[in-house]
């Protein structure tokens, strides 16, 4: 996810219009009195989550977190059959998924749920021929941990519809780097194409895979189109639907992953 790109163009272009409607000839009372849409909300730090973490890389043994190495991506559990699920956005994951690591509510460098190693990976054809944006999710599978599950220690959310729009969504995340809390904001889904789409700021890079929730379920992932934004204050989702549903199955149940080839171009 790339979301700083485009802030000095559009600090430019904002100036460049303030000095035109203050300095026109004849500029009008109306026009001098009018009002600036609201501004976007701001996310804010919260306490963890336990459903939600970052994703290490490369980790192993749970040496990323206590290294205090920087983690890179956010992911979250996501409730299944076979209760070892994680699912994050796929230009997150490289290769087969081994080296990763996911530390559900890290908080600040402690790991109070413990490290889980990613062993399988699983994404969409389309995203494996084609990285198309419309299908950057992925869904890894971790194993257990003293002979527990994931959603045995954290529980996990169920997986839901995008959200229409309109629709009010909270999404969370981890900021990239050594350390941190996840950052939350609460804002209005609208659409940007296919694309589920919300303004808030601060969204800025680790935040790729961090969960949608609406109504209790996890109704979307940051990332999509641009991998989620190219500005901290606008970000997108893959829209879930069957093709999401059907690969959470085919997650589920069990056998050989992909290998996944990095996606470099975000088209910010």
């Amino acid at each position: 996810m790339q979301k700083r790109r485009g802030l000095l163009v559009g600090t430019v272009v904002g100036m460049v219009v303030g000095l035109l409607i203050g300095t026109a000839p004849g500029a009008t009372a109306a026009a001098a009195l009018t009002r600036a849409a609201p501004a976007a909300p701001t996310a804010s730090t919260v306490a963890p989550i336990r459903t939600v973490g970052p994703l290490f890389f490369p980790s192993l043994l749970g040496l990323g977190p206590r290294l205090g190495l920087p983690h890179y991506c956010t992911a979250s559990v996501v409730h299944s059959p076979s209760r070892d699920l994680v699912l994050t956005a796929a230009h997150c994951v490289y290769g087969t998924g081994l080296g990763i690591e996911f530390a559900p509510g890290f908080d600040d460098g402690a790991t109070p749920y413990g490290t889980w190693t990613v062993t399988r990976a699983y994404v969409d054809r389309r995203w494996s021929t084609a990285h198309d944006p419309a299908h950057d999710v992925a869904l890894l599978r971790v194993a257990p941990r003293a002979g527990h599950r994931i959603e045995d220690v954290t529980g996990g959310v169920p997986l839901g519809a995008a959200p229409a729009a309109g629709r009010t969504v909270t999404v969370d995340g981890y900021l990239a780097g050594t350390g941190g809390r996840p950052i939350s904001c609460t804002a209005d889904v609208y659409y940007t194409g296919v694309y589920p789409s919300f303004d808030c700021g601060g969204f800025a890079d680790g935040v790729s895979g961090g969960p949608w929730l609406a109504g209790g379920r996890l109704v979307g992932a940051t990332g999509g189109l641009h991998q989620g934004g190219c500005t901290p204050d606008t970000s997108y989702a893959a829209p879930f639907g069957p093709d999401t549903a059907a690969l959470l199955a085919r997650a589920a149940a069990g056998g050989a992953g992909d290998v996944v080839l990095p996606a470099l171009d975000d088209g910010c």
